[in-house]
């Protein structure tokens, strides 16, 4: 099977040209050869045959073939509004939520995180999760990159959340929850849905109580508390396979 590569700007068909540097090295570590079958794709929901024509040292050019459609993503848009778990656990995060299908994920700070950044450091966490979020997708096929937004404080991201009637907002909580099966049936097709998860130690009851009043759903998964990595991708999971 040809290697699949993500680039960045839009592809076109019939176009020759440079392959982005990451793209060129994936390349060059594999020693492909001219006439080397490749498979790009842009984010755009298209993938592009191409085939290797020049390889330099520090360059490699290709030829862009006819665009196919791929449809390979959740009848729901899924975001993961997740307050980072610490200890690099977010990287792994973002690859298993970009396997299973989310649109996006959302990293956020509570009362109770334990990671916590902001300035250059967020911007280059933001960057490196991203880099994360594309080589995941090039690896399980599918044709869009999950979107890995910038690091914002719980309170604020729910302040500037807008009204949104065709989106359904899950709270992942113990307290007075409703099991997933009994959301999930709510959830329609074609619309977006928000997957709330709080920290290590949890989101405080205040913030429970703002994640209510903004229209999250509190949504319990059963009798055993899991890890904060591992309670948002267990919803994803269970969506992915009930599509």
């Amino acid at each position: 099977m040809p290697a699949r590569l993500f680039v960045e700007h839009a592809l076109h068909s019939g176009a020759e040209l440079a392959l982005p540097a990451g793209a060129a090295r994936h390349v060059q570590v594999l020693r492909l050869q001219p006439g080397a079958p490749l498979t790009l794709f842009d984010g755009s929901g298209l993938e592009w045959p191409a085939e290797v024509l020049a390889m330099g040292r520090s360059e490699v050019r290709v030829r862009v073939g006819e665009g196919l459609a791929v449809d390979r993503e959740l009848p729901l848009a899924v975001t993961l509004a997740v307050v980072m778990p610490a200890n690099d656990r977010m990287d792994g995060l973002v690859e298993k939520a970009t396997e299973l299908g989310a649109a996006a994920v959302q990293p956020l700070m509570s009362e109770r995180s334990v990671l916590r950044l902001a300035g250059e450091r967020a911007q280059k966490k933001l960057a490196h999760w991203q880099g994360v979020a594309v080589a995941a997708a090039e690896q399980c096929g599918r044709a869009r990159v999950t979107q890995v937004h910038p690091v914002q404080p719980l309170a604020a991201w729910l302040q500037a959340l807008a009204p949104d009637d065709s989106a359904a907002r899950w709270l992942l909580s113990p307290q007075a929850a409703q099991p997933l099966q009994a959301l999930a049936a709510q959830a329609r097709a074609g619309g977006g849905l928000v997957v709330l998860s709080g920290p290590e130690g949890g989101l405080s009851a205040d913030e429970e109580s703002a994640a209510r009043a903004r229209g999250f759903a509190a949504l319990a998964l059963g009798p055993r508390i899991l890890r904060a990595d591992t309670a948002p991708l267990a919803v994803l999971g269970w969506l992915a396979l009930s599509a």
